[in-house]
């Protein structure tokens, strides 16, 4: 495995037509436990390896990783590994945490690890060599930041933890706009609001709006994510693209029903490819430079059938795997799914919008300027539509495994890593691979 930083400034052009299986074993928020884990060709850490971030925690959680099989381990840390966190110091009165700060010792255990990449709040190019495996590539953004519980709107009211944000403030949405639109697989501590983030205890939505509003921009096929116990679970969400200039709005949710219960043999496996009778993730990761069409939107152009060929895995265990449908999910109406309060100046030459790039129609009225162009209303994101029409689904995965909450009423309980089936562009076709 070979990654590299992903350009930002020049983000990929349209993807290959070829495509091949990659199977991603998704956990989070292990708390210095070690579970089984599923064979795979990826596996993502999302967050809270530790308690409280010491050195022998991560050690231990570090030696475990390093020995995980896999060609490539991605992790963030959460708001638990406190010395990882360069901004972070001990408040004087915390309940339930030892004294720490940021150790460059601690960070060093992931950082120096040549079988693990370590991303905060940054993007990288994975490409996938091994002669056995898939030999994909994906763009992956991966952050450890979550919002503080507390609602105050200072920095110093998110200081309890780490990696954390006043919530609903000019900071959540600043962080979340570094997401670049090429991103592919997303990797975020906290869930986005209304998406895998029910507290039971609390009875509430814990997750980001700002977050959720930047999933519409990117739509990345999947989002991983952790921090809240008791919401693991799978959302496939569908974005309202064509909803005559209306932002960030959402056509409805399916929900993953986990046919494979604790001590059994199967694996918590979500299939996005459509190989084992589901409906495949409607979402080609097109992402064209300015100006060109993606190939989910010009109807001329033909895509070439995907690799049908399974190679199988002999992990010794079943796969089970199920949606069931929920109801449409709207907004919750104090967070407007329009931006109205924030508008985007429409300017009389705006740039050219290529003919089925899927945005003609969002902007009303014609420049008066040059009337083969369409003026942009406050409400119009041509950004984050032209070109990536294809982009319509994103498969949200609380993978927490630590099923219960300080101070684990009647013990400590444990979910399963979720296992997730996605197709992803090969980028070495000469390469025989062995990912189906």
């Amino acid at each position: 495995m070979t990654s590299q930083p992903a350009a930002s400034s020049s983000p990929p052009s349209t993807r290959t037509s070829r495509t091949r299986r990659t199977r991603f074993v998704c956990i989070s928020d292990t708390h210095n436990c070690t579970v089984k884990l599923p064979k795979g060709d990826v596996l993502i850490h999302a967050g809270d390896l530790t308690n409280q971030g010491s050195y022998s925690e991560l050690s231990k959680a570090v030696q475990w990783l390093k020995k995980a099989d896999f060609e490539a381990k991605i992790v963030v840390a959460g708001n638990h590994d406190l010395t990882l966190d360069p901004t972070y110091s001990s408040p004087s009165s915390s309940p339930n945490q030892s004294p720490s700060s940021f150790s460059p010792d601690c960070l060093s255990l992931l950082t120096s690890s040549p079988s693990i990449t370590y991303v905060s709040h940054t993007a990288t190019t994975v490409r996938l060599s091994s002669p056995t495996g898939p030999r994909t590539k994906f763009t992956v953004f991966g952050s450890p930041y979550s919002p503080a519980h507390s609602t105050g709107s200072s920095p110093s009211s998110s200081a309890s933890w780490a990696f954390q944000y006043p919530r609903s403030s000019p900071t959540a949405s600043e962080l979340w706009d570094a997401i670049p639109l090429s991103t592919d697989i997303l990797v975020t501590h906290t869930p986005s609001h209304t998406h895998c983030d029910e507290d039971e205890g609390r009875r509430r939505a814990m997750g980001c709006e700002d977050l959720r509003r930047a999933l519409w921009r990117v739509r990345p096929q999947v989002h991983v994510c952790g921090h809240v116990h008791t919401a693991r679970g799978v959302e496939r969400v569908r974005w309202e693209l064509e909803g005559g200039n209306v932002r960030f709005a959402e056509q409805g949710v399916e929900r993953w029903v986990d046919d494979a219960p604790l001590g059994g043999g199967k694996m918590s496996l979500v299939d996005l490819t459509g190989r084992k009778g589901g409906r495949k993730l409607d979402n080609d990761g097109a992402h064209p430079r300015d100006g060109d069409v993606g190939e989910s939107d010009a109807q001329d152009v033909k895509i070439a059938d995907t690799e049908e060929k399974d190679a199988g895995r002999e992990d010794g265990e079943k796969e089970g795997h199920c949606y069931g449908l929920r109801p449409p999910q709207l907004p919750p109406t104090d967070n407007p799914v329009s931006n109205a309060d924030t508008p985007i100046t429409p300017t009389d030459n705006p740039p050219a919008i290529s003919t089925g790039a899927g945005t003609l129609g969002l902007g009303m009225g014609l420049s008066p300027h040059n009337t083969d162009r369409r003026r942009s209303t406050a409400r119009s994101d041509t950004a984050a539509l032209r070109g990536r029409m294809g982009r319509r689904e994103t498969c949200v995965v609380n993978c927490a495994v630590l099923a219960t909450n300080y101070p684990h009423r009647g013990g400590r309980r444990f979910n399963k890593p979720i296992v997730v089936d996605v197709e992803l562009p090969v980028w070495d076709w000469g390469g025989e691979g062995g990912g189906g």
